[in-house]
Protein backbone atom coordinates (compact mmCIF):
# COMPACT_ATOMS: atom_id res chain seq x y z
CA UNK A 1 0.00 0.00 0.00
CA UNK A 2 1.70 3.12 -1.26
CA UNK A 3 0.56 6.24 -0.97
CA UNK A 4 1.37 10.29 -1.87
CA UNK A 5 0.53 12.72 -0.06
CA UNK A 6 0.35 16.06 -1.45
CA UNK A 7 -0.22 19.30 0.20
CA UNK A 8 0.46 23.08 0.29
CA UNK A 9 -1.64 23.58 -3.06
CA UNK A 10 -4.03 26.95 -3.43
CA UNK A 11 -4.77 30.25 -5.16
CA UNK A 12 -2.40 33.32 -5.53
CA UNK A 13 -2.33 36.57 -7.53
CA UNK A 14 0.08 36.04 -10.06
CA UNK A 15 3.84 36.86 -8.79
CA UNK A 16 3.17 35.16 -5.63
CA UNK A 17 4.43 32.02 -3.84
CA UNK A 18 3.30 28.84 -2.78
CA UNK A 19 5.33 25.68 -1.85
CA UNK A 20 3.79 21.97 -2.41
CA UNK A 21 4.83 19.26 -0.10
CA UNK A 22 4.62 15.83 -1.10
CA UNK A 23 5.15 12.69 1.88
CA UNK A 24 5.33 9.41 0.44
CA UNK A 25 4.63 6.47 2.21
CA UNK A 26 7.71 4.04 3.76
CA UNK A 27 6.79 1.28 1.72
CA UNK A 28 8.43 1.78 -1.40
CA UNK A 29 11.08 -0.74 -1.50
CA UNK A 30 13.44 1.85 -3.48
CA UNK A 31 12.38 5.44 -4.30
CA UNK A 32 14.90 5.98 -7.37
CA UNK A 33 13.40 9.93 -8.07
CA UNK A 34 10.65 11.63 -6.96
CA UNK A 35 8.89 14.83 -8.91
CA UNK A 36 5.87 17.10 -9.93
CA UNK A 37 3.91 17.13 -12.59
CA UNK A 38 0.81 19.10 -13.80
CA UNK A 39 -2.53 19.38 -15.80
CA UNK A 40 -3.01 22.81 -16.90
CA UNK A 41 -6.90 23.03 -17.17
CA UNK A 42 -8.30 22.02 -21.03
CA UNK A 43 -5.11 19.77 -21.56
CA UNK A 44 -5.28 16.23 -21.93
CA UNK A 45 -1.76 15.28 -20.74
CA UNK A 46 0.94 15.95 -17.86
CA UNK A 47 3.83 18.06 -18.07
CA UNK A 48 7.06 17.86 -16.14
CA UNK A 49 7.16 20.40 -13.72
CA UNK A 50 10.50 19.20 -11.95
CA UNK A 51 12.13 15.77 -10.75
CA UNK A 52 14.91 15.21 -8.05
CA UNK A 53 16.63 11.81 -8.01
CA UNK A 54 18.84 9.93 -5.18
CA UNK A 55 22.39 12.13 -5.39
CA UNK A 56 20.55 15.31 -5.94
CA UNK A 57 20.22 15.46 -9.78
CA UNK A 58 18.09 17.76 -10.81
CA UNK A 59 15.53 18.33 -13.97
CA UNK A 60 12.92 21.16 -14.52
CA UNK A 61 10.39 21.87 -17.41
CA UNK A 62 11.53 24.89 -19.34
CA UNK A 63 8.69 26.99 -18.59
CA UNK A 64 9.57 26.82 -14.87
CA UNK A 65 13.44 27.29 -14.69
CA UNK A 66 14.62 30.05 -13.06
CA UNK A 67 11.38 29.95 -10.86
CA UNK A 68 10.83 26.94 -8.98
CA UNK A 69 12.91 24.74 -6.74
CA UNK A 70 12.47 21.08 -5.90
CA UNK A 71 13.98 19.71 -2.94
CA UNK A 72 14.26 16.55 -1.04
CA UNK A 73 14.04 15.16 2.39
CA UNK A 74 15.07 11.01 2.15
CA UNK A 75 14.79 10.81 5.71
CA UNK A 76 11.25 12.18 5.74
CA UNK A 77 10.40 10.89 2.47
CA UNK A 78 9.37 14.04 1.11
CA UNK A 79 9.91 16.04 -1.94
CA UNK A 80 9.20 19.97 -1.97
CA UNK A 81 8.23 22.16 -4.53
CA UNK A 82 8.84 25.89 -3.67
CA UNK A 83 7.13 28.13 -6.54
CA UNK A 84 8.09 31.92 -6.84
CA UNK A 85 7.31 34.64 -9.48
CA UNK A 86 3.84 32.14 -10.23
CA UNK A 87 1.87 33.09 -13.45
CA UNK A 88 -1.54 32.35 -14.79
CA UNK A 89 -0.02 29.65 -16.81
CA UNK A 90 1.15 28.02 -14.18
CA UNK A 91 -2.01 27.25 -12.77
CA UNK A 92 -3.33 23.36 -13.28
CA UNK A 93 -3.80 20.40 -10.69
CA UNK A 94 -0.16 19.26 -9.55
CA UNK A 95 0.49 15.53 -9.06
CA UNK A 96 3.27 14.16 -6.61
CA UNK A 97 5.32 11.28 -8.57
CA UNK A 98 7.49 8.09 -7.04
CA UNK A 99 9.28 6.26 -9.01
CA UNK A 100 10.39 2.80 -7.78
CA UNK A 101 13.78 0.94 -8.64
CA UNK A 102 14.75 -2.61 -8.55
CA UNK A 103 17.49 -4.06 -6.72
CA UNK A 104 19.71 -3.45 -9.89
CA UNK A 105 18.66 0.04 -9.97
CA UNK A 106 15.94 -0.26 -13.12
CA UNK A 107 13.02 1.73 -12.74
CA UNK A 108 9.97 -0.91 -12.15
CA UNK A 109 6.92 1.22 -11.09
CA UNK A 110 5.82 4.88 -10.14
CA UNK A 111 2.98 6.04 -8.27
CA UNK A 112 1.07 9.01 -8.09
CA UNK A 113 -0.76 11.41 -5.61
CA UNK A 114 -4.47 12.62 -5.95
CA UNK A 115 -3.21 15.80 -7.27
CA UNK A 116 -3.52 19.04 -5.94
CA UNK A 117 -4.88 22.22 -7.09
CA UNK A 118 -3.11 25.49 -7.79
CA UNK A 119 -4.80 28.47 -9.34
CA UNK A 120 -3.02 31.55 -10.51
CA UNK A 121 -5.05 34.75 -11.25
CA UNK A 122 -3.64 37.92 -12.74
Amino acid sequence: QVQLVESGGGSVQAGGSLRLSCVASANIFNVQGMGWYRQPPGKQHRELVASIITGGATNYGNSVKGRFTISRDEAKNTVYLQMNSLKPEDTGVYYCNAEEGNYYGEIVDDYWGQGIQVTVSS
